[in-house]
Formats: C-alpha cells, structure tokens, sequence
C-alpha cells in the first residue's frame, strides 16, 4: 500500500477527504473523490480538482507546512472531518484560511515547529500491522493524519502472520511494527527467534480480546467441560496464549494434555471454527465479534473478565532504530501516543471505526468494528451487551505488565533458568520515555512504573516474580 498523503490534502478544501486513502474504495471516498480512479475507468478530472493549493506537498517543506495547517484546522473541528468539510463549503476554504491567519501567526508556527522537532533522520517509513482492532492507533494515524502531524511518511503494511511481522523485523524490513506485548520481550531474549533487543514505548490497546465457542458448545460454558477441546491462538508469544492458558489452569485443565492449543492467524479464526477445525479460539478483534456476526458462534467471556486492564498489543521497533533515528524515533513515537489517546476516547469510536473499515486496513463491515470499540454488541447467546471498556486504548508500557508476561513465560517453560525480571521489564517496556513524552502533549502519566494486579482472584505482586511462578500447581518450571 503506498501512502499518498490524503490525510495531508488542503485543509481548507471541502472537496477533499483528510480521512481515506486514494485508494481505499469506501463510499466516502468514492463519493467525495469520484474521479480517483482515472486509470481504471478512463474519467477526467475536473479543472477546479487539480489546483495546486489540492495538491499533496512536493518536498519535505511544504510538508512541514501542511502539517501545521493541517494540524490547526483539524484540532479546530474535533478531528471530525465530516463537520470540517461542512463548514468549508458553508463559508468557503479561502475565507476560513484568511481568518485562521488573522488569529494566528502562520509563518512563524511554522518555522517554530520545524526548529522543535529537529531534523528527521528519516521521513518515509515502513511501519507493519496485523488487521486487527488491537492496532487501531496505529493504523487510524495514518488516514486521520497523526503521522503527518509530526512530518513524517508513514507506510502502514498490511501484514498476513505475526511471524512475518517478527522476521521482517528482525531483518530490518520494518523501521517500526504493531507487535503483540509479549514479542519484544521474547526477541529481546531469544526466545523463538534469533535475539536482537527490541523496545515497547508505547502499549496499543488493553483488554480487547475475547473467548469464542462454537454454538454447538452452548451447553458446555463450564471450562471443566472442555477437556479435549481445540483452540486457536494468534501466536504463541501472545498474551491471547497465555491468558487462555491461564483461564483454563485456574479451572483444572493442563493447557498442554487436557486441550490442544494450535497458532492460528487471526484472520482466519473464523474460517476454522466454522470447518470445525478448531472448538474455540481465544483471539483479538474484531474476529471474536465477526463469529457472531456470522452466526457461527458465542463469546463465552471478554478477556477483561479475566484480568481487567490487561495488555495486548503494543508498538514496537528495534534499539537500533531508535539510537540511530532518534528524531525520527521521537516523531513517531509521538504520533503513536497522540493517536491512542485519541482513540481513548469513546466519543471517537464510530468516527475511528470508519476510518480503519476499509480493504487496505481492517476489510472489514463498519458495524462489525463499531460493536467492539463502542462495547455495545451481541454476545451470540441472543444478548445485547454494553461494555464500554470491551477494548481501550492506554499506550503507558507498565514494567510490571513486562514482569508478568515473563512470569508466564517461564511457567509454561518458553525461557528456563534465572530470569532477571526487573531488568528486562526496564530494558524493553520504557515506562520512563513513555511518561515524559505523555506530559509533554499534555496528558496525564502515572508517577509510577509499576503496580500488583489482581488476575482471576489472586494477587500479582510484581515484586516477587519468581515466588509468583511457583505458585501454581499447573505449571512445566
């Protein structure tokens, strides 16, 4: 997908969607561009179309430029660019660019932000993702221009495997990824994949994720029932992986002899549960919703229900990058955590799930995304549910979600022997960096790095991993 700056469009231009790629084929975009498609059908476009203050920046300058005017006006609408749209052409672009300039001095935000921001390493970007809702920020910040906003030209890669999102990491193919929580603490250690130390500056989403059954097991909502049963997973460094693991622990099943556990790419959950290949699977957005979409099964408990506030996924890149870019590594950091807390923010669910439906995001119906992020959904048992915080977006890497993950690392015997768990949650989780760049865009950061959770009923103490380990009695260390 190459990103064709439609998101850094003429602000002031009513004709122009600031939210769509060209390319995208939704209605919105098809209505409001229908001469996108020149090539395939042959249509010329009209002359007022193609004027120069349209037309997408030339060089890294003007693009500067755009991004502040860009910047200006969305914050003055709310992000909204349906009411942004509406007002241009009530009062018309060069009215409303010839008042912003009389209430701001233009050319000299300008110039400030480009001396702020320092120069860009790189500007131009591949940055992969898996289709799922987990990603939401990062992949909303490019149609709704987050990435631009700090001057930067983001790719966003539609990405089939978490495999191939870790091996193109690996080998550099990916300055930056949507990576589930857990990777980067395993590729940090070697676990899985050759060892190369990778940073989480930022959590994606927390919660998310839900359990799914097949509705021939409506009768069997007791995990005791479900000896010999199989799921799916996404990938087996997955929180989807071990809070399954976890949940079926609890209640006397060993998820390695009573169940099969398979890895499973997420877009073809569904496929598998309705060939009967798999009883269930414990997987991310929105493919635990298009089960009951499809009629084909139920959503037995939301992920919240085991551990309320839990990570999933997370944005990640190498140290490398971020040594050897890091202005660039700023920049995009600082558009990731502008577009979560964007995306925190219930009254921007619908606007959000519009954005990322289309093919070269999520593929998928725009009501199917709206039930998991507003939480109001069917729950396939013939209910209508309202969860608001189904899913949320909190990008603060808390050390102690990195120590748990590697507790359960270690209790299902994916790494062996001493485990430095304080050390690796710093090295990898950057609780501190994440803080400061929160405070700087003016949103609240915890004081703290780390804290206990209570997971099922019982208590995390993140202070004593180990001990936390070797409570279990269903466990392979």
């Amino acid at each position: 997908m190459n990103n064709d700056h439609n998101s850094l469009g003429n602000p002031f231009d009513h004709r122009q969607s600031l939210v769509h790629g060209r390319d995208c084929g939704c209605k919105t975009c098809t209505d409001a561009h229908p001469y996108t498609s020149e090539a395939a059908s042959g249509a010329t476009r009209p002359a007022e179309a193609q004027s120069p203050a349209s037309a997408a920046p030339r060089d890294s300058e003007a693009m500067m430029d755009r991004v502040v005017e860009s910047a200006l006006v969305r914050g003055m609408f709310g992000h909204s660019d349906m009411h942004r749209r509406q007002f241009m052409k009530l009062v018309g672009g060069g009215t409303a660019a010839a008042a912003l300039a009389t209430l701001f001095p233009m050319d000299a935000i300008k110039a400030a932000v480009k001396e702020d921001l320092g120069p860009l390493e790189k500007t131009r970007l591949d940055v992969g993702f898996i289709p799922i809702t987990c990603a939401t920020p990062i992949i909303m910040a490019h149609p709704m221009g987050f990435y631009e906003r700090y001057g930067l030209d983001v790719n966003v890669i539609k990405t089939a495997g978490w495999a191939l999102i870790r091996d193109n990491s690996l080998n550099d193919n990916y300055d930056a990824a949507h990576m589930l929580s857990p990777m980067p603490l395993a590729m940090s250690l070697g676990a899985g994949s050759s060892r190369r130390a990778f940073i989480t500056p930022a959590i994606e989403n927390i919660n998310g994720q839900a359990i799914v059954l097949h509705n021939d097991h409506q009768d069997k909502r007791d995990p005791t029932q479900w000896k010999g049963f199989t799921f799916g997973v996404p990938f087996e460094y997955s929180m989807h992986n071990f809070l399954l693991r976890y949940y079926v622990a609890e209640h006397g099943l060993d998820p390695d002899q009573d169940i099969q556990i398979r890895v499973i790419p997420p877009p073809e959950m569904v496929a598998n549960l309705r060939a009967g290949n798999i009883d269930g699977f414990l997987s991310p957005d929105p493919f635990n919703q298009r089960a009951v979409f499809e009629r084909i099964g139920f959503i037995h408990l939301l992920t919240k229900e085991i551990w309320d506030g839990h990570p999933c996924c997370a944005f990640a890149t190498s140290a490398t990058f971020a040594r050897e870019n890091p202005n660039t590594y700023g920049a995009l950091l600082r558009a990731i955590i502008d577009a979560t807390q964007y995306s925190s923010d219930p009254a921007n669910r619908s606007e959000i799930a519009e954005a990322i439906a289309p093919t070269n995001y999520l593929n998928q119906p725009v009501t199917v995304i709206e039930q998991v992020l507003t939480g109001r959904f069917a729950d396939g048992l013939g209910n209508v549910q309202n969860v608001p915080d189904r899913i949320d977006f909190d990008p603060f890497p808390w050390h102690s979600m990195a120590v748990w993950i590697l507790t359960q690392m270690k209790r299902w015997g994916y790494i062996d022997g001493d485990v430095d768990y304080q050390r690796v949650a710093r090295d990898v989780f950057l609780a501190t960096e994440a803080a400061e760049v929160m405070r700087e865009l003016g949103y609240d950061a915890p004081e703290e790095t780390s804290r206990n959770y209570q997971i099922m009923g019982k208590t995390f103490d993140y202070t004593d991993p180990e001990a936390y380990v070797q409570s279990f009695a269903i466990r392979r260390s």
